[in-house]
């Protein structure tokens, strides 16, 4: 990551995904994602998620699940990120393909999510926006988070936030309600990306946003009845929408690690990468996300 590096080092093959301040491009040989950030635009937008993600990127975050930050480099006008090329597609494009997933294949999933999810708390760090299209599967099949522009550093064990940010269908409770919130609210979007994997729409989902937020206050968790009984389980203690009562207890990752629903994860093995994905992509090339 500290090696010197310029604009000219990478030859630029095509444009594979805009923001509204940037763009993600390919580069060749070794085959990476290279987003670039106008300055200008972004202090002129306060951009605070840009400057989060830069920091959280710097971090030198070592985990298999998470996107890698390779070099980080800067022009006068520029920002340059050199990520990892993901280019098994985003989980949304899978799950709008195929409606919804066999539960082997979420447990799969949710699991490497969750691992992802418990190394960032390790580090103190809250992702605060798990969604299908924050989710990317690389060539091997295996989860790959990105985009950490809503992360919140320095949040420790019972650690709190108060900033309302995320995405409608994925919020949790307390979040809606502007109440003090923590790193538990993570849990909370593993539920919600577990049920829509097992269902094909989030747990409280309307066309409606007003309707939608009601439900998550209020409604009651419908659950289908091909659902297992320790996926119903499991969905249910990350479902609660007491966070004081969510599932995580105070060793936050280590509680979901032994429920009944992952019985089936070796989670050293799957820290290795040695449990075989249940599903390969096609890959897509030039694909990449580009939040």
């Amino acid at each position: 990551m500290f090696t010197r590096v310029k604009p000219s080092d990478f030859q630029y093959l095509k444009v594979i995904g805009k923001g509204s301040f940037g763009k993600v491009g390919a580069s060749s040989e070794s085959m990476y994602a290279v987003k670039v950030l106008q300055k200008q635009v972004i202090l002129r937008k306060k951009e605070r998620d840009v400057m989060v993600e830069r920091s959280v990127l710097l971090k030198g975050l070592q985990h298999p699940f998470l996107v890698g930050l390779h070099f980080s480099f800067q022009t006068s006008h520029t920002l340059f990120f050199v990520l990892d090329y993901i280019n098994g597609g985003e989980l949304f494009y899978h799950l709008q393909r195929e409606g919804a997933f066999p539960e082997p294949r979420a447990t799969f999933y949710s699991a490497e999510m969750a691992s992802a999810l418990g190394y960032l708390h390790s580090l103190n760090i809250a992702y605060r926006d798990l969604k299908p299209e924050n989710i990317l599967l690389d060539s091997g099949g295996h989860v790959v988070l990105t985009d950490f522009g809503l992360c919140k550093e320095g949040v420790s064990v019972g650690g709190t936030m108060q900033t309302f940010c995320g995405t409608p269908e994925y919020l949790a409770p307390e979040v809606l309600l502007g109440h003090a919130y923590s790193g538990v609210v993570d849990w909370w979007g593993l539920g919600s990306v577990l049920y829509e994997m097992l269902h094909g729409l989030p747990p409280f989902y309307s066309r409606s946003k007003a309707e939608m937020f009601e439900n998550i206050l209020h409604a009651p968790l419908q659950l289908h009845r091909s659902v297992s009984q320790s996926a119903r389980s499991l969905l249910q203690g990350l479902l609660e929408r007491d966070c004081t009562k969510r599932l995580r207890g105070e060793q936050d990752l280590a509680e979901l690690q032994g429920h009944t629903f992952f019985l089936s994860i070796n989670w050293d093995d799957l820290l290795a990468r040695k449990v075989p994905p249940p599903f390969i992509p096609n890959l897509m090339s030039w694909y990449y996300h580009c939040p």
